[in-house]
């Protein structure tokens, strides 16, 4: 629904504050913030039955439970390209049209990914120590046991973010197929219908599929078996989708030779045992996170929300919520 020439909507930003999101939006717009759960529990009830629309500006949970005190609700426009902390269900059993930011991350996650398999396989972490510590001045430094060379990655997902990877892996002249649900129209890598099977024809998976339950521990140990002792997993989808404590097995009894990661099953906590091994690198959920993309995808939040209440379609719909009618 369009403004009114009086009329204000009231839009609730829901997780940390952000001065770009913040500072989008004209005064036709009335804003109330919660920066967390117990600030969202504490939105007085006369505010929340006008709120028709909300901004999530990080990943925090947006439940059923949570989106019922908000009869109004017409639109969510959340940040990141990943939704699954959406309740998508109840948005779509009230007509709510959910919104994510596409696109204006791809190039920054694909870089993110190819640099965290470089460091990895080259082991860049240990050698930046190992300057620091001073033992480069009394003796050679090893060499790595990785490299980037004579590999075939296996994409384990290859939407928007996973073909940016596989261009980058072109130019470095290293062999890429892929797994995903279903074929990629005109895509010209080969495809993998079975995953374990991909796993055992490759040496390097690269992890990059959405989240949620459908994906929930897609990388077990039966795939980490059949990746094998050169096998090195990269992560820079969701921690849910990998089995953490398989994962953990697997590079302690050497199933596997490495990992990167840059999610995990219960973020910011990482297992002590991941944090304690070598032959691991990890990052804190920077795939996106420069400067200039974020304040990209801050703005696509700010766009979405704004079209959305100006009569026009959304910018970047999800598909299981499709624009309905007004």
């Amino acid at each position: 629904m369009a403004i009114g020439p009086s009329q204000k909507i009231d839009l609730l930003l829901f997780g940390p504050r952000k001065r770009l999101i913040e500072n989008g939006f004209s005064d036709s717009f009335r804003l109330h913030g919660a920066v967390d759960d117990k600030a969202l529990a504490q939105l007085p009830a006369d505010v929340a039955e006008q709120v028709r629309g909300i901004g999530v500006t990080s990943l925090v949970p947006l439940r059923a439970a949570q989106l019922a005190r908000f009869p109004k609700l017409e639109i969510i426009a959340t940040f990141g390209v990943g939704y699954d902390h959406i309740d998508l269900g109840y948005a779509r059993e009230h007509r709510i049209v959910v919104t994510n930011t596409p696109d204006v991350l791809t190039e920054e996650v694909a870089d993110t990914a190819l640099g965290l398999l470089i460091a990895t396989l080259r082991e860049f972490i240990q050698a930046d120590r190992y300057v620091r510590s001073g033992l480069w001045q009394t003796q050679n430094y090893p060499l790595s046991v990785g490299s980037l060379r004579d590999r075939k990655v296996g994409m384990v997902g290859m939407g928007r973010i996973g073909q940016a990877i596989a261009r980058r892996l072109d130019a470095s002249r290293v062999p890429v197929v892929y797994h995903c649900r279903n074929r990629v129209a005109g895509m010209l890598y080969p495809y993998y219908a079975d995953l374990v099977a991909m796993a055992r024809d490759v040496d390097t998976l690269m992890v990059i599929t959405p989240g949620g339950a459908s994906t929930a521990k897609l990388i077990n140990a039966e795939v980490l078996q059949a990746l094998g002792p050169r096998g090195v997993l990269i992560n820079v989808a969701r921690g849910s989708v990998v089995d953490e404590p398989a994962l953990i097995q697997a590079l302690r009894s050497g199933t596997i030779l490495a990992a990167g990661l840059d999610v995990f099953a219960d973020e910011p906590n990482v297992p002590e045992e991941l944090r304690a091994m070598s032959n691991v690198v990890l990052l804190p959920h920077i795939g996106s996170a420069s400067v200039v993309t974020r304040n990209a995808m801050d703005q696509l939040v700010v766009d979405n929300l704004k079209a959305w209440f100006a009569g026009k379609p959304p910018l970047t719909p999800v598909v299981e919520t499709p624009v309905w009618s007004r």
